[in-house]
């Protein structure tokens, strides 16, 4: 393409001063002036000064293809494989292909990012004909693309692992993914290259994309357990070669085991020698499995494997046994893929002791005679020797000889024979076995020799014989003899009987033989007794062989028996009975006695005669003329022995047969508490016991089987359970017996809790007059202390009943009251007590009736709202009386037409308070700004009260500022708001230091806050203080004396410990003028500001405006909130639990006002929807007390039903709470509107003239 050149004159930089008038001109001569010194270029060579070249990438690298050329105005474009790519730099149709460097200087090179396999290409650079020469193509070059393989596969499965047997042969494959060029294989074993590899080489997925695949064959042996099988695929398109494997688990059998024998002797061992051999089994895959052999028979299966080491143990622990010799022990060791068994063994040779040394011969022997033994020991290996020992002495065997014995040892014995002596006896005979194998040990038995010879002396050591023993004298008697063996036999004979153990238990009690002791060379053998009347006169001796030795005791006992023998049994009443007594044997002989419940009686002894245990017998006879009074009564004899000092007694207890009689005793009157049980008891006495008992009450017989309420005791007495009343009266009992009958009257007298009948509640009574209140009560007993009277109060003082009269007569209490006062108003208890529980309680309430009493603390209240006929305003009046009290209203003292509808009235009553609440909407000033009188009526008199409706305006002082705390750097203040003008008010302090020039203010949060505390203040300082109260209206000014005060704060104790405090109150450091380009500053910022605020001025009037539509629309909707912030509420009734009152009062007395926003009065419930409690605190007058519930009777009387409709029904009031709760009253009309509450921001010169108000 040829270059146009332009050449252009020194006239072209002049014509840019001339005007556009002339500007084509000079455009159209330049033109000219070019195009006739324009030339035409002349031929340039073309060719190539950079050829492009073979390239090789990788997948996914950027290759570049060089083409330098030297053909100015020439087209250059690159062909893949014969298609043009086109001239375009940015080669739009191949968006990874664009063409780099500068076409200026012919750099046409071509840049394939991210390359692929399709751009595996051949490519040649093209350079298009032009005027200045023919076209020029490039040498074709290739782009080679090289392709990694993506994976490489493996059979087994790569990251397995594989189990093989050590020895066998084994395929392994290998697959590579899709590559370019086909990649190479290598399989490694255990990181050595497995030379025999068959690889073929496959076509991949696409074209010029290949697959290799390789198989091996493997034979994995022991070393490679545990081991990689690799396959590794390599490719010039890999930097590093791509690996896959599995981990090679070879099975193969393990080696030899090893016994590990402790000690230098192998299979040389001891009977009873604790052995542990350990077997070790290296290697094998898995490790060897162990096992105990003992002559071919398993001993122990139990093995344990070391895996790090490949190590197999197996420890045998046996106690060797003398019939282990010459046993084989063996340890076997094998695995999974051992061909057979690997043993090792041992055969043991044990040295064993005899087990056992046997005696044979008689210890026993007379003296004087030939003693003969024989001394065999059981089989040993070794063999051991024998020899005797008598005591300390050693005797030489008679004969001595060897024998086999078992397990391969050897018998041993040896005889001995010696003449028995006297000394000998008890001396021990030992056979004793030794040899060289058992130095450490000594085998040996023994016998004790029993040489035999006879006894010496016996005697008998007890009482001297004729000694006079008491009976129950416990009585030792001793046999004693010395020498003798055997030891002597001692046997006790009484009587030529002979005295054994006794086998009963009252024998072994009474009768003890001791077994026979030794001493040395004595025998002793005791038998102790208790002296009994069958061992007076007894002879008892002892023996011992041949000798024998006896003596005789003397006992003394008390008769052993004493019996009362009768002539009949069945008696009655004047029969006269015959009693004999007889004492069978004492020692010695006794006196008889009679007497009956401790009287003497005579009677008729016999003579004394033998009697058993050669002791002495007795006899005595007395006649008794029985009575029924004689009936269990006995008849006792005494056997009394002077010697002794000792009486034995038998009874004769008399059976008389007699008819029922009552005893003294008999209980005539029982007491019962109703409700409880009672209990009729009998007293009766009869022989034969009544057949029956038989109970009547009031004509009518009680069921002997009981009953629903009672049931007849077996002892005749009736029980009654859930007593009344009507089961008080006589009861008649009528018992009978074989022999007669009797009765007798019983009376339950019944008691029970009283009970009200009568008491007139409520009482009523006019204030001065006199009312007598009468409790009729149903009780027994009657006491005459049982009625008490309280009066119910939380306040002490009002619960006393000193003025009034109290008395009683029977079953009727008396509560007089003279002159009726209003503190006596209330609730009484009458409580009768007359020890039956519970005390009956009746609640009886006494009225006291009396005229209305308005509350109107001032003279005149107010109640604020504007008067733009789209306000409402709510008026409030509350009195006090009884009966019910009627509202009516006035306005400038004319009758209020509650008709029209802009008036509506709810009243409502609760105790002795009654409310009229007068709602006015739509107020308007000069309509409703006026005085409205409210007149509370009934039939005992009337009173009234003035609230005055104003319109809104700025609040009214704050009164009653004080000081409640006081500090150097602080003073605590205190003080009742003022009426707040309809509108929500805040308080402001201003202050002073006296001396100081200028003010400091303080505003108070949160702005309902009575109270604040101010700090920053300097010791020893005085100070002047001003409360000021403001709301969208305005301040309340500072006029009032009563919102300000000066104090002195008080100096510190320790001057040198405080900080130095700055006054509050004082002004910056700085010069007293301003240089004269500031003042102008000021000036000119002031102007700027006085437009801006005249503009932000229409706005704003602009914008309240619409507030004021905004209210009024507000006002239609009537919510809650609103309704009430303009309500009047009564404030002694709240005392001063509301600190955000705000009401104004026309005198000087304490303001009584509450704010009409912060105030959300919520009507009580109706009379019959919550139960009046018992207290009431809620008003507090020096000379009256109205208790809340004591009127509810007086409501039901003279509230005329539906007075209040349904209007008050979802009101909700604590029981002891009389003030109005906030934030809960709704009224379901919405009438109220809201003011204030959207006036908070507002300036008040700012505020619309129609939400202002006048008075008028």
């Amino acid at each position: 393409m040829a270059t146009l050149g332009t050449t252009r004159g020194p006239g072209l930089a002049l014509s840019a001063l001339r005007t556009l008038i002339n500007t084509a001109l000079v455009l159209m001569g330049l033109l000219t002036t070019g195009l006739a010194q324009s030339q035409i270029p002349a031929l340039v060579p073309r060719n190539f000064w950079a050829l492009p070249e073979n390239v090789t990438v990788v997948e996914g690298a950027t290759a570049e293809l060089r083409c330098g050329v030297s053909a100015p105005g020439s087209t250059v474009q690159w062909a893949k494989d014969g298609l043009l790519l086109g001239p375009d730099p940015r080669i739009p149709s191949f968006p990874r292909y664009h063409l780099e460097g500068d076409p200026a200087r012919g750099e046409f090179h071509l840049r394939i990012t991210a390359c692929d396999l399709s751009d595996d290409a051949e490519y040649e650079c093209q350079v298009s004909r032009s005027e200045t020469g023919t076209e020029l193509v490039s040498p074709r070059v290739i782009l080679s693309v090289l392709v990694p393989p993506k994976v490489l596969q493996m059979t087994p499965e790569a990251g397995t692992s594989v189990t093989w047997v050590a020895g066998q042969e084994y395929v392994v494959s290998c697959v590579t993914g899709d590559a370019k060029p086909a990649p190479d294989i290598t399989i490694l074993q255990s990181g050595q290259t497995i030379s025999d590899i068959s690889a073929n080489v496959n076509v991949g997925s696409q074209e010029k994309l290949f697959i290799t695949e390789a198989t091996a064959r493997v034979t994995p042996q022991s070393s490679d357990n545990g081991q990689l099988l690799v396959c590794e695929g390599s490719s010039p398109a890999l930097d590093t070669p791509i690996k896959v494997s599995i981990t090679m688990n070879v099975l193969f059998p393990p080696g030899p085991p090893v016994i590990e024998w402790p000690g230098l002797n192998e299979g040389h061992v001891r009977a009873g020698q604790n052995l542990e051999l350990p077997c070790m089994a290296q290697g094998g895959n898995p490790p060897a499995t162990l096992q105990w052999l003992k002559n071919g028979q398993p001993m122990s299966t139990a093995w344990g494997t070391e895996h790090t080491q490949a190590v197999a143990r197996s420890v045998l622990v046996m106690t060797v046994r003398p019939e282990d010799h010459g046993a084989r022990l063996s340890c076997e060791a094998h695995n999974s893929v051992s061909t057979g068994t690997q043993e090792r063994g041992v055969i043991l040779q044990v040295t064993f002791p005899p087990s056992a040394i046997t005696i044979l011969g008689s210890i026993a022997q007379s003296e004087n005679k030939n003693m003969t033994f024989s001394c065999i020991s059981k089989s040993s290996r070794p063999r051991v020797l024998l020899r005797w020992w008598l005591g300390w002495r050693q005797l030489l065997p008679t004969e001595e000889t060897v024998m086999d014995g078992l397990h391969g040892g050897h018998i041993s014995m040896s005889n001995l024979t010696f003449l028995a002596r006297r000394e000998d006896n008890g001396l021990t005979l030992t056979c004793e076995a030794f040899s060289e194998a058992f130095t450490k040990e000594t085998f040996k038995k023994s016998l004790t020799l029993n040489v035999k010879y006879p006894a010496q002396k016996l005697w008998i050591e007890g009482p001297p014989e004729g000694q006079r023993l008491r009976a129950g004298t416990r009585v030792r008697l001793v046999c004693l003899a010395i020498g003798g063996n055997p030891e002597p036999s001692l046997t006790w004979y009484k009587d030529s009987r002979t005295v054994t153990e006794p086998r009963q238990q009252q024998e072994l009690r009474r009768v003890q033989l001791g077994s026979l002791e030794k001493s040395g060379n004595t025998f002793s053998r005791e038998l102790v007794l208790v002296a009994g009347p069958s061992d007076n006169q007894a002879k008892f001796t002892c023996k011992a062989g041949q000798l024998s030795s006896s003596t005789q005791l003397v006992v003394q006992f008390p008769p052993t028996n004493v019996t009362i023998l009768a002539n009949t049994s069945a008696l009655r009443p004047g029969d006269v009975v015959n009693l004999t007594c007889i004492s069978v044997s004492s020692n010695p002989a006794v006196n008889l006695s009679w007497d009956k419940e401790g009287e003497s009686l005579e009677g008729v002894a016999a003579w004394p005669r033998s009697a058993p245990y050669k002791g002495f017998a007795a006899t005595r006879s007395i006649l008794l003329r029985v009575s029924s009074r004689d009936h269990g009564h006995r008849a006792t004899c005494r056997a009394y022995s002077a010697e002794l000092r000792q009486t034995v007694s038998a009874f004769y207890r008399l059976n008389v047969l007699y008819r029922p009689e009552f005893l003294g005793e008999q209980v005539l009157v029982v007491t019962a508490v109703e409700q409880g049980e009672a209990l009729l008891p009998v007293s009766i006495s009869a022989n034969p016991a009544p057949e029956a008992f038989n109970w009547t009450f009031r004509g009518y017989r009680l069921s002997p089987a009981g009953g629903p309420r009672h049931r007849i005791l077996s002892g005749g007495a009736l029980q009654l359970w859930n007593v009344t009343r009507a089961d008080d009266g006589l009861y008649q009992l009528h018992c009978q017996n074989s022999e007669g009958t009797a009765e007798v009257f019983v009376h339950l007298d019944v008691h029970y809790a009283p009970t009200i009948r009568t008491l007139q509640d409520p009482t009523e009574v006019d204030i001065g007059s006199s009312v007598e209140i009468v409790c009729t009560v149903d009780a027994n007993p009657i006491l005459p202390g049982m009625f008490s009277w309280e009066k119910l109060g939380e306040e002490e003082e009002d619960q006393s009943l000193d003025d009034m009269e109290k008395m009683s007569k029977g079953s009727i209490g008396y509560l007089k009251i003279h002159h009726a006062k209003l503190a006596q108003a209330g609730a009484y208890q009458c409580i009768v007590d007359n020890g039956v529980a519970p005390p009956a309680r009746g609640l009886v309430r006494l009225v006291v009736r009396f005229a209305p009493q308005v509350e109107h603390p001032t003279p005149l209240s107010k109640v604020a709202a504007a008067g733009d006929s789209t306000s409402s305003a709510t008026l409030h009046c509350r009195a006090r009386g009884v009966p019910n009290i009627v509202f009516t209203w006035t306005k400038n003292g004319a009758p209020l037409d509650l008709q029209d509808p802009r008036y509506m009235e709810h009243t409502y009553h609760q105790g002795v308070i009654h409310s009229s609440l007068l709602t006015i909407a739509n107020v308007s000033a000069a309509q409703d700004y006026a005085v409205f009188t409210c007149t509370a009526t009934n039939p005992l008199g009337s009173d009234h009260t003035n609230i005055q409706l104003v319109s809104i305006s700025r609040p009214d002082p704050p009164s009653g500022l004080k000081v409640v705390s006081l500090t150097p750097h602080s003073v605590g203040l205190e003080w009742k708001p003022g009426f707040d003008g309809g509108l929500p008010q805040k308080f402001r302090i201003r202050y002073e230091a006296m001396g100081t020039p200028g003010y400091l203010y303080m505003d108070i949060l949160p702005p309902q806050a009575t109270t604040f505390t101010l700090t920053a203040l300097q010791p020893s300082t005085r100070y002047r203080i001003w409360l000021l109260a403001s709301n969208a209206l305005g301040d309340s000014g500072l006029a009032d004396k009563g919102t300000q005060l000066s104090i002195t704060t008080p100096g510190l104790a320790q001057p040198s410990g405080e900080p130095d405090h700055q006054s509050p109150t004082q002004e910056p450091a700085g010069p007293s003028g301003l240089p004269p380009l500031p003042v102008w500053f000021a000036v000119g910022s002031l102007l700027l500001l006085s437009n801006a605020f005249c503009v932000g001025g229409f706005i704003w009037k602009w914008r309240l405006r619409h507030l004021a539509e905004g209210l009024s629309e507000k006002t239609e909707a009537g919510s809650e909130e609103d309704r009430v912030k303009n309500e009047y509420e009564e404030s002694q009734l709240t005392g001063d639990r509301d600190t955000r009152s705000s009401m104004v009062s026309t005198s000087d007395v304490e303001p009584y006002y509450h704010s009409m926003r912060d105030f959300s009065p919520q009507l009580p419930p109706m009379q019959e929807e919550v139960p009046y409690p018992r207290g009431f605190t809620g008003l507090e007058d020096k000379d009256m007390a109205f208790p809340e519930s004591l009127y509810d009777e007086v409501e039901r009387l003279y509230v005329p039903s539906g007075a209040f409709g349904t209007l008050y029904d979802e009101v909700q009031m604590s029981p002891y709470d009389y003030h109005w709760p906030e934030h809960k009253y709704e009224d379901p009309r919405g009438i109220y509107d809201q003011v204030a509450g959207d006036l908070d921001t507002l300036e008040p010169d700012s505020l619309p003239f129609e939400l202002r108000g006048h008075l008028v």
